[in-house]
């Protein structure tokens, strides 16, 4: 007699996010290539997934990788390029994602957030969310850059805020060099992602 096997757990992971609206916010990272893996494992998980990309992103990566993972058209910094809806950051923070997150988190994206810069489209749905749902930032850049007080003081105010800052990784950099300020695995940010939610 032959028994089925119990798939049982491995559909529970995979349905895990399963019905969870995700805005994720992608910024000018030479690691922002793992972004595109983050998204396929939220997919995978059930995830709807929305990409968000910086000006900084665009030079790395093209809106069609994102859109072929997501199944849904890549938003740019251009506030005004999303029609008919004319407030696309009131809908995306206020009426759409169940979590915000920003992985990877250059210097420039932590540091504009940080000051309330909202001239793209991005700064403008952070803060029209008003911590209403979870924001997790996932910061990723040369050590010292990390280090510096103006990016420290930052990433400590918005934590005051209540934003989650993930913990970054230890190692060899793009740059060469080895330090803190590595970019967490995809993987690893999944699964802050799935306990925040």
């Amino acid at each position: 007699m032959t028994t089925s096997p119990d798939n049982s757990k491995p559909k529970a992971a995979a349905d895990s996010l399963c019905g969870k609206k995700i805005l994720l916010h992608v910024t000018g990272s030479i690691s922002c290539y793992k972004a595109c893996e983050l998204t396929s494992l939220l997919v995978k998980r059930g995830a709807e997934v929305q990409v968000s990309l910086s000006c900084g992103a665009l030079k790395f990566l093209q809106p069609a990788v994102f859109e072929g993972l997501s199944h849904r058209e890549a938003l740019t910094p251009d506030m005004f390029a999303r029609k008919p809806d004319c407030i696309p950051h009131i809908t995306l923070s206020q009426n759409w994602a169940d979590l915000i997150t920003v992985y990877p988190a250059s210097a420039n994206c932590i540091t504009r957030l940080a000051s309330g810069l909202c001239d793209d489209l991005f700064g403008a749905t952070f803060l029209a969310n008003n911590f209403t749902h979870p924001v997790l930032l996932a910061p990723a850049m040369n050590t010292n850059m990390f280090n510096h007080p103006a990016v420290q003081e930052a990433l400590a105010k918005l934590e005051g805020w209540g934003v989650q800052i993930l913990p970054t990784d230890e190692g060899r950099l793009a740059c060469g060099t080895t330090g803190s300020g590595k970019l967490i695995q995809p993987d690893a940010a999944l699964s802050f992602i799935e306990k925040a939610l």
